[in-house]
């Protein structure tokens, strides 16, 4: 656990590559999940990611998801800006790095975005996967279609295993605030020109939660862009192995 000055916990998990030791001087992967993600919904991604990078893997779950403690309310609309902020500093003291890379899935990528640009004295990289860049109604209505589903309770339920009581807490965070029009107006912009690390922006051509433009502009002119033909959204489970191998190119090639 990861404990911040609020007295608030997140839950905290790391892997390590093999053999041990092997990473020491390697700025580790930092994990942002998404928006209905936790530790537990990375499955076997992290493990074969620091197998394959060489380096340590850690991911936690943000406050309100997965093992962490709840929240008490809904965060407002920067919640996107000031977690990495808020959560990177903890995670750094707890498990004694500076430099990172962080990499994030879906709203989990606009996080890392938003860490690289406002840490950027220890942002070594940054990695997106199926990340949003705006509020595109491509975006917004595959979160109306599965807000819908969420109404079936045997789909609440099955969220429930990896949040417990915290799984109504995280549908209707995430369904209110996409959905709130005082949201549309949201923007990865300015960070996007902030962040001065190398960049990877992944996405597929099938994402029903954003379509490829997003990565277009999260790379920009300076940075790497793969577009997955036929992949949807959670590419680390539908392209593991293929994303594995470029986020492993892209640090080796960057010198990270």
């Amino acid at each position: 656990m990861a404990v911040g000055p609020e007295g608030a916990r997140r839950f905290v998990r790391a892997w390590m590559p093999h053999p041990e030791g092997s990473h020491v001087g390697l700025p580790p992967l930092v994990l942002f999940h998404e928006s209905l993600g936790c530790v537990s919904l990375w499955k076997r991604f992290p493990e074969r990611l620091a197998r394959e990078t060489g380096r340590r893997v850690i991911a936690y779950d943000r406050l309100g998801f997965g093992r962490s403690d709840p929240l008490g309310r809904r965060p407002g609309f920067d919640f996107i800006a000031r977690e990495g902020v808020g959560s990177v500093p903890l995670l750094q003291e707890a498990l004694g790095f500076t430099r990172f890379v962080a990499c994030g899935h879906s709203v989990g990528g606009c996080m890392a975005v938003e860490t690289a640009a406002r840490l950027r004295e220890h942002c070594a990289g940054l990695v997106t996967l199926a990340a949003q860049s705006f509020a595109e109604e491509r975006t917004l209505a595959g979160i109306r279609q599965a807000e819908q589903t969420f109404l079936e309770e045997a789909n609440l339920a099955r969220l429930a295993r990896h949040h417990g009581d915290k799984a109504r807490f995280v549908v209707e965070f995430w369904t209110r605030t996409w959905l709130d029009p005082a949201f549309a107006g949201w923007t990865l912009d300015e960070a996007i020109a902030s962040a001065g690390c190398p960049v990877l922006a992944v996405h597929g051509d099938a994402d029903q939660y954003g379509s490829p433009d997003h990565a277009r502009r999260i790379a920009g002119d300076r940075g790497d862009l793969l577009l997955m033909k036929g992949a949807g959204h959670i590419l680390h489970r539908e392209r593991e192995a293929e994303v594995v191998t470029a986020i492993a190119a892209f640090l080796a090639r960057n010198g990270i």
